[in-house]
């Protein structure tokens, strides 16, 4: 089995592939180089986790507190802002048909924006991230298994 991070960062990519603006690209890595037919486009992958212990008889149950990054990628010459919104409703709109990604978590909130640009290049590229916060509950000697 897979640790349920894995399983609730699969049931995202899963969630945003397909959408208007991005279609199939969806892209579980930090480091992909996002550049021509992958843009727009957006990067996928985990960023953080708290942990929080729930009772204290082992195995002990947790709530762990997972952070996702959500990189958009848009290429060209106007309207960033724009497409980057756009793209931003349709995440957003996504996500939140399922809080529970598939049965895997307790909640999902998106909690915080932040964009930038880069003028370098043939043509500039915008940038924003959203920070996708999941919360779960396992024991702490099953992380594979929520509950």
């Amino acid at each position: 089995m897979s640790h349920v991070r894995k399983s609730i960062r699969d049931n995202i990519k899963t969630t945003l592939t397909g959408l208007a603006t991005t279609r199939s690209n969806v892209f579980q890595s930090r480091v992909y180089p996002m550049h021509g037919s992958k843009l727009p486009g957006i990067l996928l992958y985990n960023r953080s986790e708290e942990t929080a212990y729930e009772t204290v008889s082992t195995p002990r149950t947790q709530i762990r507190r997972c952070e996702y990054q959500v990189e958009i990628y848009v290429k060209g010459v106007a309207n960033y802002d724009d497409t980057l919104d756009q793209i931003c409703l349709e995440i957003e709109e996504a996500l939140y048909t399922d809080l529970t990604r598939g049965g895997n978590a307790k909640d999902t909130r998106i909690t915080s924006f932040d964009a930038d640009f880069d003028g370098g290049g043939d043509q500039p590229v915008a940038v924003c991230t959203l920070t996708v916060e999941v919360t779960y509950q396992v024991r702490e000697n099953n992380p594979d298994i929520s509950i």
